[in-house]
């Protein structure tokens, strides 16, 4: 079976994104996480561009590079070859990569210059790149929507100028996956008869959604590397996912007879990290790495996969470095997830008059608030069962926000809270950092949970004055990640709902742990 080459270009064409600028610290941890996923080929940026850029590609290259290949752009100028070239020598294995225009929009209108004067610099700069490294790699920018000819004289030319990698993007997301699949079918076929030891590639971008799909229909067609971001990120609507791509092979590898030496189970955590550093939230429904894409709250899809994981399940979440798939609690499931809910907070003693009655003030809830938690199911289970609350559960009371106070100014932000834990009311106060900062000092001291917040994420998901706000949090509590919501039109109330949230499902967590044991 082929191996298909990886290069990431997140911290060049990726870092293309408006506001997505990165300093040198966060630019070597994300190589550092990308050398953890095992890509072949690192791009680290376009050292010409600023003294910055050149630094942070030079840093990469002295600390990170390792067994991966490290490269950065060069345009087809000797300044710019030397920026590269300076700046990448220090890696174990060092490329330099060049490009130039194709198409007669780049020639003529971008370059104003003639085909031919523009094939004699590339040759020359190809010539001049492999008198300083013996890897060079050459972009044929555009080439989708270059004339078939010119650009195979180009790649001619320059391949026996001394060109190591081939590179045919789609600059523009002009191409569609079968017109491109066939364009690097006729490119491979008279390349391996011109050098069978030159590397063609290709880099899609998404400006019509179908990066990953000419992306798969190059490699189906005998491309042996392929330009990808991390997230889909880059220039205008981004490029070609690594994490769909890859998986695309991971999972038909069968049809498409290539792999990768991607190693999956980082994925989720690169691309947490990188939408983390680069300020860029990834859409909830994002194949692979989105926080749906392992989640399920249709009631029909529930009870599939609670019968048979592979019902609704093509790509299990563990294979990509999520824990688990995650079964969403909405107006929308049915009796079966609900029951398995209930087993998973370690009740199944019930009539089934009881569990109709507990599914009915479920889906009241869950028409109220959106998702439901296992931390709910307590609440309901003990206004619903009549029973003594030991015979049921054998726990604590679980918490509830009664009130808050926060005030906010440049000096001592503070916070106060009232919350509820049984019949015992508990108040605290607390200065922080800031709002929220004082917030969540104030109800940890209230609760005594110390929850350590590793991520908080606000979203707006409705208009007008009475907007909701979406506070999403992810705390880790005794080496275990918990991750919450809560949705207010008041965004500091929603970030102390979400917190007392995380409070609850650790505290459940907790107490189903202990109870374990002691049945063991």
């Amino acid at each position: 079976m082929r191996r298909v080459l990886v290069l990431d270009t997140t911290l060049r064409d990726g870092e293309q994104v408006p506001g997505a600028k990165l300093n040198l610290y966060e630019k070597l941890e994300i190589a550092g996480q990308l050398r953890n996923l095992n890509v072949d080929i690192l791009e680290a940026g376009f050292p010409s561009s600023s003294p910055g850029d050149f630094k942070a590609v030079e840093e990469i290259a002295k600390k990170i590079g390792g067994k991966m290949m490290i490269t950065a752009l060069a345009r087809a100028v000797k300044s710019d070859i030397d920026a590269v070239h300076d700046s990448v020598k220090h890696a174990q294995k060092p490329l330099i990569h060049i490009v130039l225009g194709t198409s007669n929009v780049h020639v003529e209108k971008k370059l104003r210059k003639t085909r031919d004067q523009i094939l004699a610099q590339g040759v020359e700069a190809v010539k001049y790149a492999k008198s300083l490294l013996p890897d060079v790699q050459y972009s044929t920018e555009d080439a989708s929507r270059s004339d078939f000819e010119y650009l195979w004289e180009t790649i001619e030319a320059v391949v026996k100028a001394g060109a190591t990698m081939i590179n045919i993007p789609d600059t523009v997301g002009y191409a569609v996956p079968e017109e491109f699949g066939d364009l690097v079918r006729r490119i491979n076929e008279r390349l391996k008869n011109l050098n069978p030891n030159v590397i063609l590639s290709v880099h899609c971008h998404n400006d019509t959604g179908l990066a990953t799909a000419n992306t798969l229909a190059a490699i189906k067609n005998g491309a042996d590397k392929v330009e990808c971001t991390i997230n889909g990120i880059g220039e205008r609507a981004g490029n070609a996912a690594l994490e769909e791509v890859v998986m695309g092979l991971f999972l038909r590898k069968d049809y498409y007879q290539a792999t990768t030496g991607i190693k999956t189970t980082e994925i989720k955590k690169t691309s947490r990290l990188v939408s983390s550093l680069m300020g860029l939230d990834v859409q909830v429904n994002k194949a692979i790495t989105g926080d749906n894409a392992f989640a399920h709250s249709s009631g029909i899809h529930q009870d599939g996969l609670l019968k048979s994981r592979d019902a609704y399940e093509v790509i299990h979440p563990e294979d990509v470095g999520v824990k688990e798939m995650e079964i969403i609690l909405t107006a929308r499931s049915g009796r079966h997830a609900v029951k398995n809910a209930l087993a998973q907070v370690g009740f199944n003693d019930y009539t089934p008059e009881e569990f109709e009655q507990i599914f009915a003030e479920f889906l009241k809830l869950a028409d109220a608030k959106k998702e439901v938690y296992n931390h709910d199911l307590f609440h309901i289970v003990k206004s619903t069962v009549k029973r003594n609350n030991t015979e049921v559960f054998g726990v604590q009371e679980l918490y509830e926000l009664v009130d808050m106070q926060v005030i906010i100014n440049n000096n001592f932000p503070s916070a106060s809270v009232k919350i509820k834990k049984g019949n015992e009311i508990l108040v605290s106060s607390s200065i922080g950092d800031g709002a929220v900062d004082a917030l969540y000092t104030a109800l940890r001291e209230g609760t005594g949970i110390m929850l350590d917040l590793l991520e908080y994420k606000l979203n707006s998901i409705s208009r007008g004055k009475e907007a909701l706000g979406r506070v999403t949090i992810k705390v880790s509590y005794k080496g275990k990640d918990y991750t919450a919501k809560a949705i207010d039109t008041d965004i500091l109330k929603a970030s102390a709902l979400a917190f007392v949230n995380a409070v609850n499902m650790a505290v459940v967590e907790d107490m189903l742990s202990k109870q374990g044991q002691m049945v063991g």
